[in-house]
């Protein structure tokens, strides 16, 4: 996007009702984040983001983001259902729904690339309560996941059945990007409000929820004998010689531990009780010399659990005594709550049975958001060739998806 390009649409950015998900109007709303999504990403691989970080403080559009991320979980979660068991919910196209289920998975992925600067953690305000406690609930899914981690390989399926196994699928990948948004925080707790820190380490108790996710690690899983990792969108196997390497999700989990354990103000601050201490010092079990030599940084949590585990830290002091609470979450509920039923309904009839031309129209649009050339830019590893294997240059003229090194 030109500067002139990308200004116009964080300008454009603004809430929207619960109801109005999958309207036109909403759509391109979705259009904005999705086009702002792949040039975050882009911008980012060329050291470039600078101009869309300052776009956004500026207009001071994160709480927004938020807001519009914990709209379309909620809508998700108790809209969906209820779209599903309606009788007369026979859409045209599953298109629509599709892009509603996907703006969740963009908005937070967009958040997830931009959020590694202070500055955007700090324009959050008062709604970054509501993205930790949208980042717990995601982190408490992945550790109830069961140990065989893996996303279900779906059969054919006809809808609703479809559209629920790509919720299923989809709230997975969300969830790893919320662990990246939450260490990203994690990262700034010297300059967070006290509410925020005070919510991570005592209201939610993020240390020993990330002491369940190194135990049963849910992006790893055996199946056939052979270890099996998720990575870049897809689960693929581990030669023998990288079953020791720490991927990159393993590596937020740890950076999280490290910024919450370590730091002077969460130490004050944490409840360093019996429960807790024992949970923590699992982790030493974990601290093995392969793992430190790939993370330096690990040392130092050695020596913290080892001084842990024959002292008893002193109680936290309770100098809070006014907490602020999240409000986006509870101020959608409150006003939709009872209205669930009545919502879906006007779904179906406005939203999920669009007419031929509306739905033209609408491919046409998308068509032009995602270009091939676009989406080979944003794709984590180069093609390679369909029959050897090797890096490929040349794509099929006919199907445009096979990709070869010759002719």
């Amino acid at each position: 996007l030109l500067p002139a390009e990308a200004e116009a649409l964080v300008r454009a950015l603004q809430g929207t009702e619960l109801r109005d998900a999958g309207g036109q109007g909403w759509l391109r709303q979705h259009e904005f984040v999705e086009k702002l999504n792949m040039h975050a990403i882009l911008s980012a691989s060329a050291g470039q983001e600078q101009l869309l970080t300052e776009l956004l403080v500026t207009y001071a559009k994160i709480p927004v983001l938020i807001g519009e991320l914990i709209s379309t979980e909620i809508w998700k979660h108790k809209i969906f259902p209820v779209l599903c068991r309606l009788e007369d919910f026979k859409p045209r196209s599953t298109f629509p729904i599709y892009v509603v289920l996907h703006h969740e998975a963009s908005i937070i992925n967009l958040l997830e690339t931009v959020f590694f600067y202070k500055e955007i953690c700090e324009s959050a305000e008062d709604s970054i309560l509501d993205l930790i406690d949208y980042c717990h609930r995601k982190l408490i899914l992945l550790a109830a996941r069961s140990t065989n981690g893996q996303t279900v390989n779906p059969a054919v399926l006809v809808p609703p059945q479809e559209l629920q196994k790509q919720a299923e699928t989809m709230e997975f990948e969300i969830s790893l990007k919320a662990l990246s948004v939450l260490r990203f925080i994690t990262d700034q707790v010297e300059s967070l409000p006290l509410s925020a820190l005070t919510r991570m380490l005592n209201t939610h108790n993020l240390p020993c929820l990330l002491v369940e996710l190194v135990e049963h690690c849910p992006w790893s899983c055996r199946e056939g004998g052979k270890l099996k990792k998720f990575e870049n969108g897809v689960w693929h196997v581990v030669p023998l010689e990288d079953q020791v390497k720490m991927t990159k999700l393993d590596g937020q989990v740890w950076l999280a531990l490290l910024n919450l354990l370590l730091s002077p103000e969460c130490q004050r601050k944490y409840h360093f009780d019996g429960f807790n201490k024992s949970q923590l010092l699992k982790l030493r079990a974990f601290l093995t010399d392969v793992l430190i030599d790939q993370l330096p940084n690990l040392v130092e949590m050695q020596r913290f659990l080892s001084h842990l585990a024959v002292t008893e830290p002193a109680p936290p002091k309770k100098d809070l005594v006014l907490e602020q609470v999240p409000i986006i979450w509870d101020h959608i509920l409150n006003k939709n709550t009872g209205k669930w039923e009545a919502i879906a309904k006007h779904q179906v009839k406005r939203v999920f049975s669009p007419t031929e031309e509306e739905l033209k129209l609408q491919a046409h649009r998308w068509a032009q958001t995602y270009s091939l050339d676009m989406m080979e830019a944003l794709a984590p590893d180069k093609p390679r060739c369909r029959v050897c294997g090797a890096e490929a240059a040349k794509r099929c003229s006919r199907c445009r998806n096979e990709w070869y090194c010759t002719r």
